[in-house]
């Protein structure tokens, strides 16, 4: 190993030599080989080594050597890079060689040098050997040289994206492919880039031969669910997985087949989704004027994204966030650009609470359909802040919602979520009093149609526990799970932005759609695929030198084990496989006037038991600090019994 480090230090310093340096080598060395292929050739020819014996001979081979040199320099010879030449050079150094050959033989006619007519071809033959493979055993000696140096990596896809990335990286400073692995068994046995494609079975083998640095899924047109099947596969085994950039990506030139990322946790968790209806989604959006409420937030620019695809007139970005507004405002433009789409974009800054405000937007813009998605949704954080987030979500959805009326929008669906079912928190509890508001509007008024739209967590949102988890794991752990019987729903953020535009074209007012989540995801399981998958060993008590710990912090106030999206078992399916809709209870709007009316006068005051205790008088299934308590009952009973 000391003799291998100590060449590797003395290769590094000879590449890093500087550039004429190497090539008054290159020359110097070519000189002696032409030389010496010279003597080689008349050593051939007459039986024993001589060197030149007349002026004329030592003249012949003297310009010989120079004007090969000459014409090296002239067809870029001295300008290839050795450790990168191309099989394409060998036609230079031929051209070379024959150019240096014509030279000699007619030199030695016009100088009437004494030098047999047969030496010119030996010549030819030693000096293409001599010229053209030294350059290519220094290639090979400096490729397998920084070989030594390489991480070995497997490739996990032995299809085109796999051949690629193979040849990009044994041109690269980083990476070696040692191996294929394939699902496909017509494969198996196969070489390509001149690596053998394995079983999959077979991967426990390959990682104790070769012992890996990372697994790269070089399958970028694969779909979620086999994405899913393979790295749960992979999972076991404690080398960190990679993976190329999307096809999308790859045909839009956004990426290379060489640019590794991380695993997405769309591939844990995400699932393949349905092509949208271009019905639905164009059906309040073309051609007209369209508000997002919130559209610096994680839903809200990502309803904008979705929206200017299915040409609005104008898009109006409501937004009370500044650099939030400014962030959306630019990425839109620059997609309109790129894209050639003639489409208004309107950036305002306001608070949804604003009803005068937001009365003037509206009826300014004449907009036609509202995407409300502004809302305080952090269940820490509005435990301690109730009045806050009872102005925010409660009084921001029903003054826009009034207002829309008065400026007689036709569209308004709300953004709600899984948390507004039997709420054990304020952040869900005023989520289901605002799909109370829009309720009780649709019965009151024929103006607007108001639709409310329910669905749990978004992979990547702003405090999702996938990118707390992505930096606990980056930083060496540990990694917070609040509870190790902890469920939630998941999906991807374009699909539900997607679900969100169609469900709003459904229905005639007042309804609460609920999206098909898929199954729940256990966040302890989540924890321990994103630690394997990174490449680390999870640490506990039967392994105590693991790489990174789990550890439980206990429920925050107001947190479930599990989140449901029904209230109760009455739904019933629409046209789309992935929107149902709920039958839920409502208030008459007499009754919820009087409420908010009360609500306000506590926020007013500020009296947080006042508003906790009306919350739980309210038909929303709240019971305040009471289902804490008791939810932390439940949390502790059952890691008792899992333990």
């Amino acid at each position: 190993m000391g003799k291998r480090k100590n060449l590797i230090q003395l290769l590094d310093r000879l590449l890093e030599t500087p550039r004429p340096v190497k090539r008054g080598i290159c020359v110097t060395l070519d000189a002696f080989l032409l030389f010496g292929a010279y003597l080689g050739a008349k050593a051939l020819r007459m039986g024993t080594l001589e060197f030149p014996s007349t002026l004329e001979e030592w003249s012949v081979i003297s310009t010989t050597i120079a004007v090969s040199i000459f014409i090296f320099a002239r067809t870029g010879l001295y300008r290839a890079i050795l450790r990168h030449l191309a099989p394409q050079a060998m036609t230079t150094v031929l051209l070379g060689v024959m150019s240096s050959t014509v030279t000699l033989v007619a030199l030695s006619f016009f100088l009437r040098a004494d030098i047999p007519r047969t030496v010119p071809v030996i010549y030819a033959a030693i000096a293409l050997i001599a010229i053209g493979g030294t350059r290519y055993m220094v290639r090979n000696v400096i490729i397998g040289m920084q070989r030594w140096q390489k991480q070995k990596v497997i490739i996990y896809g032995a299809g085109n994206a796999g051949s690629q990335l193979a040849s990009a990286l044994h041109f690269g400073q980083e990476y070696e492919a040692v191996a294929f692995i394939d699902d496909n068994p017509k494969l198996h046995g196969n070489t390509v880039q001149g690596l053998t494609v394995y079983n999959p079975n077979l991967l426990h083998t390959l990682i104790l031969r070769y012992a890996p640095s990372k697994i790269l899924l070089a399958m970028p047109s694969a779909s979620h669910e086999k994405r899913r099947k393979i790295l749960q596969q992979l999972e076991p085994f404690p080398v960190k997985v990679q993976t190329v950039a999307g096809i999308s990506d790859l045909v839009s030139g956004k990426a290379t087949v060489a640019e590794l990322r991380d695993i997405d946790v769309e591939d844990l968790l995400g699932r393949d989704p349905i092509a949208p209806s271009t019905e639905l989604m164009s059906k309040n959006i073309e051609g007209r004027v369209v508000l997002v409420s919130g559209a610096g937030g994680t839903i809200g620019s990502e309803l904008c994204r979705q929206l200017i695809q299915y040409g609005p007139a104008k898009l109006v970005l409501f937004e009370q966030s500044e650099y939030a507004l400014y962030n959306i405002h630019r990425e839109l433009s620059h997609t309109l650009i790129k894209e050639h789409l003639d489409i208004e974009i309107v950036g305002v800054l306001g608070n949804a609470q604003n009803r005068r405000h937001a009365l003037n937007v509206l009826k300014k813009h004449k907009v036609c359909t509202i995407y409300h998605a502004a809302a305080y949704k952090h269940v820490p954080i509005l435990e301690d802040n109730i009045c806050e987030g009872v102005q925010n979500n409660v009084f921001g959805t029903w003054h826009l919602a009034q207002a829309a009326i008065e400026a007689k929008v036709e569209n308004f669906v709300l953004i709600s979520s899984d948390k507004a079912v039997r709420p054990t928190n304020l952040m869900g509890a005023s989520k289901r009093l605002a799909e109370l508001c829009l309720q009780a509007l649709a019965q009151e008024q024929q103006v607007t149609r108001f639709i409310n739209v329910r669905f749990g967590n978004v992979l990547g949102s702003s405090g999702s526990v996938v990118p707390l988890f992505k930096e606990q794991i980056s930083r060496g752990g540990p990694v917070t799970v609040t509870h190790p019987e902890v469920v939630r729903y998941f999906m991807t953020i374009p699909e539900a932005a997607q679900l969100v535009i169609q469900a709003g074209a459904l229905g005639s007012g007042g309804e609460v759609f609920v999206l098909d989540m898929g199954e729940p995801v256990k966040i302890a399981d989540l924890a321990k695929q994103m630690i394997h998958l990174y490449g680390f060993k999870e640490k506990d008590d039967n392994n105590p030198s693991g790489d990174i710990a789990i550890v439980y912090t206990g429920l925050r106030p107001g947190e479930k084990l599990y989140e449901e999206l029904l209230i109760g078992n009455n739904v019933v399916g629409t046209v789309h496989p992935r929107i149902m809709k709920a039958r839920e209870i409502s208030l008459p709007f007499a009754e919820l006037q009087k409420a908010l009316d009360n609500l306000k006068s506590f926020c007013a005051l500020i009296d947080e038991p006042g508003i906790t205790k009306l919350m739980r008088d309210l038909p929303l299934g709240y019971s305040g600090q009471e289902s804490v308590t008791q939810n932390r009952q439940e949390a502790q009973t059952s890691a008792m019994q899992s333990g």
